[in-house]
Parts: structure tokens; C-alpha cells; sequence
């Protein structure tokens, strides 16, 4: 593995509440499992910001020299409407309602949620496992709970025995910081609570009914497999009974993420888990998002402008940018103002990777080293190290990345000599900015016309300028400014820039 030269790497951990130091079970490799999209509809913003931030932290984790092991499934079956053991599945409810076979919806809002992953850079995962290709998995789970005790067949469902658990020293709630007293003060009767010993016993295998379209026989009759089991069956499978990271968004501490731990600590006999983490919500105007609401829009919605609560198109790395501007386990807040903001900052950035990488070092044995400029420079690549080393805060690594900005303009200006840097620095500088901004961050160029349609259009400026044809220089300008582009006539050069 590659040396981590800077300050380890901490992440908040859910199950101790703490900052815990980065300590993977076998180093270089690093397990992770993060749970995927329940793919019954378009994916919304939500789910962007959660697959986002775990994103950032496998590119991160690959960036300081760990082996990362990716595993994200997706849902295809099991999950409920309302998250429970009772209704109907997400899955099958929508077929009813298209009149599609349930695996069209399926493959419909896979390939959505590919789709908008890629437009947003989402680096795909090692391993992308589906629930109904792990169903046999699933089987064996059940009954090896049930031989263990801690499970029970009724009435063609099979439960697991949160009593039984406990009484083995477990603590069901340990994650969620749940109390089972008040678990149970809280729990209201339902369908199908009967069948349960405890009403905190939740499905690990249910009956089907004969409407159910989605179902499979088992040794406990035809049913399917309940939701929070495929994770601990997958997880397992590709990571092992015990691994390094589990992620997701906050709304699936509990219950999901509390059965996980229950199933697999119960299966195994060791705590599945070493490090939980879970990102924030996003509200829109300080509200949260939501469709009753009329405040939630799709990705699309957002690249189009296409709602009424926008103002104009947005970008896909605009809103990338936007969402790494605070840190994940903080709330974001979708406005215009927010967004526009975002724009000015990410075409700010955009400029500048797209010099830096037009320079290199150019030996001047008369310039003298800026050693105040060279100090700056070195702080911020060790600030932007460190910030990602406390729990990824992306916002302040951005502030250390727009210091190394500065400079860069600074050296495209002419106002700074690469020479005074010297070629250590110089090439530093340069490596550390595009890697932090394309392989950390995860932030690329977008051009709506190719470069060489740009640099066909610019010589002709150049050529309309010498022959002193304004109108035709104005046409010029004029359309690279309906591209979201400026032309730069300085004494220095005459080149294109994105307009900030």
C-alpha cells in the first residue's frame, strides 16, 4: 500500500458516536458495503446524495493507497410500501400499476438510476449483487436462524426472536440508540402481528398472498424474502462475517440497519460491523423534501430547469460541486441561491484545472524563490489532506482547493514565475490540484461543444480581429457566451474561459 503521509483518517462512526480512527481489518483492503436503490421509481436527489458521498469515500480511500472492495446491491424485491412486514412490494405495486412484468420495472429504474449515476461521475461499484439473485442465500439464512433459536416459523412466515436475541446479551437498538421498552410502547398493532411472539419481531421470510406477484417457494411455502435480509446475505457473501465499513442514509438506522446487525451477529456469532456510517437529508428551503410537498424534483428537472421551484438549468457538476460544499453528515439545503453560487464556484474551478494543465515548469535561473508563496501552497495540500481525514469534510478540503486556486490563476497571469516555485513545488502543485479535482472529488470539465469546435472558433476571432470586422468579433463573443463561455483578450493571449 501506498504511504499515507498525513494525519490518519477518521470517520464518524454511527455505532460508537464517535470520530473513530480508520483501522481496516486486513490493510490494504478495505470491505464496503453500502445499500443500493430500491429500483420501483426514478431515483431522486436524496438517493444522489447518499451514493455521492460514498463515492467520495471510495475514491478517497483508492486515493490513499487502499484496495477497496465496493459492494452496493440493489432492491428488487422484499420492500415494502411503508418499510414494514406488512403491504405490498415497491416493486409489485408499480408493475400493477404500468401492467409491466415486475423485473421491467426493474430493469427500467436500473438502468435510470446507471444513467444518472454516471451523469453525476458516480464511480460504479466492485460488485453490484441483486436481491433476487440471492434468494437461495436468503434460504439458507432462515433456516440456519431457525436451528440456531433464534428464529420461528407462523403461519408460512418466518420471524426472527428479538427476545431470544436479547437474552443471548445482544442489544437490538444499539445503533439507532433505540430502547426496547419504548420500541414496544410505540409499536401499533398491525396485520399480521399476531403471527408475531414479539411485535418487535420482524419478517426475515413472508407468506405470500395469492395477489402477491412477486413470491418463491421455500420450505415454509411460497413467499419472498423480507427486506433487511439480502443485505446481511449479500454483505456477507462478498465481504465476510465481519467487515470494515456499512453506509447509507440516516432513515435506515432503524429499523434496517438494526436487523442487519441483529441477523448477522445472530448468524455468526460476531458483530458484522466495525465502522456504520449514514449521511443527512436534503430540504429544499429549509423544508424537507418531499413529493406531498411539491418541493422534491428529479435530476432531470434539475438539468432542465424544468420546476417550478427553479430558476434555471443547473449542471450536473454544479449540483456535484453543490452537494460537497457541506460536509455529508450535515443537512443540505436546495435554493437558487445556493445553486447559482455553486455554479460561479464550480466554473471557477473548472478554469482552473483546465489551465494548470496547460502549464509546466519553465527554468528561469535569475527568479528568485517566493518561499511565503511555496509555505502557502504546501498548507493547503496538507489542509485539503486533513480535511478529508476528518470525516471527509469536503467543505473544508474545497476551501484549501480554491487557496491553490489563487495560485494558479496567479501563474496563468503572469503573475507568478512557475520558477518561483521551483519545479518541486511547481509539479506538486499541479498533480495535487488535478488529482484532488477529478480522482478525490470526482469533478470533470463539461463543454457543451467539443474543444476543437472552440479553438476553430477562436482563430477565426483572432482572424476577424486583425481585419478590425467587430461585427463578426461580436458574433463571436456572442455565441460563446450562449455556450456559458468567455473570451479572454489579454496583452498575455487570447484564449476561452468558462463564464463565472
Amino acid at each position: 500500500m501506498a504511504e499515507i503521509t498525513y494525519q490518519p483518517l477518521r470517520i464518524f462512526n454511527t455505532l460508537t458516536r464517535n470520530k473513530d480512527l480508520f483501522e481496516p481489518l486486513a490493510a490494504p483492503y478495505v470491505g464496503m458495503y453500502v445499500c443500493g436503490p430500491t429500483v420501483y421509481n426514478n431515483v431522486h436527489l436524496g438517493n444522489i446524495r447518499t451514493f455521492l458521498s460514498f463515492d467520495i469515500l471510495f475514491r478517497y480511500l483508492t486515493h490513499i493507497g487502499y484496495k477497496v472492495r465496493y459492494v452496493r446491491n440493489i432492491t428488487d424485491v422484499g420492500h415494502l410500501v411503508g418499510d414494514g412486514d406488512e403491504g405490498e412490494d415497491k416493486i409489485g405495486k408499480m408493475a400493477k400499476l404500468q401492467k409491466l412484468e415486475p423485473m421491467e420495472i426493474v430493469q427500467r429504474y436500473t438502468n435510470d438510476f446507471h444513467d444518472v449515476s454516471a451523469t453525476f461521475n458516480l464511480l460504479p461499484p466492485s460488485i453490484e449483487p441483486t436481491a433476487t439473485g440471492h434468494l437461495i442465500e436468503q434460504i439458507e439464512a432462515v433456516q440456519a436462524l431457525i436451528n440456531k433459536g433464534l428464529a420461528y416459523e407462523s403461519n408460512g412466515s418466518v420471524y426472527f426472536d428479538i427476545n431470544k436475541y436479547q437474552a443471548a446479551g445482544n442489544d437490538y437498538g444499539k445503533l439507532s440508540g433505540r430502547i426496547i421498552e419504548d420500541l414496544l410502547n410505540e409499536t401499533r398493532e398491525l396485520d399480521g402481528q399476531a403471527e408475531k411472539l414479539n411485535p418487535l419481531d420482524f419478517a426475515l421470510w413472508k407468506k405470500a398472498s395469492p395477489e402477491h406477484i412477486m413470491q418463491w417457494d421455500s420450505p415454509w411455502g411460497m413467499g419472498f424474502p423480507g427486506w433487511h435480509l439480502e443485505c446481511t446475505c449479500m454483505s456477507a457473501k462478498y465481504l465476510g462475517k465481519q467487515f470494515d465499513i456499512h453506509g447509507g442514509g440516516m432513515d435506515l438506522k432503524f429499523p434496517h440497519h438494526e436487523c442487519e446487525i441483529a441477523q448477522g451477529k445472530a448468524l455468526t456469532d460476531t458483530e458484522p460491523v466495525r465502522y456504520w456510517m449514514h449521511t443527512n437529508m436534503l430540504t429544499v428551503n429549509g423544508q424537507k423534501m418531499s413529493k406531498s410537498l411539491n418541493n422534491s424534483f428529479l435530476p432531470a428537472e434539475l438539468f432542465s430547469g424544468d420546476h417550478e421551484l427553479l430558476e434555471q438549468a443547473y449542471s450536473p457538476m454544479t449540483v456535484r460541486f453543490f452537494m460537497l460544499q457541506s460536509q455529508y453528515r450535515s443537512t443540505l439545503d436546495f435554493s437558487n441561491d445556493a445553486l447559482k453560487a455553486a455554479q460561479k464556484g464550480y466554473k471557477r474551478l473548472a478554469n482552473a484545472i483546465r489551465n494548470i494543465k496547460r502549464m509546466s515548469f519553465s527554468e528561469d535561473t535569475e527568479a528568485q524563490a517566493d518561499e511565503k508563496k511555496i509555505a502557502d501552497i504546501k498548507k493547503s495540500i496538507e489542509g485539503f489532506y486533513a480535511a478529508m481525514n476528518d470525516d471527509l469534510n469536503t467543505a473544508v478540503a474545497f476551501a484549501n482547493l480554491f487557496n491553490m486556486v489563487k495560485y494558479v490563476n496567479m501563474l496563468n497571469l503572469g503573475q507568478l514565475s512557475t520558477a518561483a516555485l521551483g519545479e518541486e513545488v511547481f509539479n506538486e502543485l499541479k498533480s495535487k490540484f488535478i488529482s484532488f479535482f477529478e480522482d478525490v472529488l470526482g469533478l470533470k470539465e463539461e463543454l457543451t461543444e467539443g474543444s476543437a469546435v472552440l479553438d476553430g472558433m477562436l482563430n477565426l476571432y483572432r482572424e476577424y480581429k486583425q481585419t478590425r470586422n467587430y461585427e463578426k468579433v461580436d458574433e463571436i463573443r456572442s455565441y460563446f457566451k450562449k455556450q456559458g463561455l468567455a473570451i479572454h483578450d489579454t496583452k498575455i493571449r487570447i484564449d476561452w474561459a468558462y463564464e463565472e
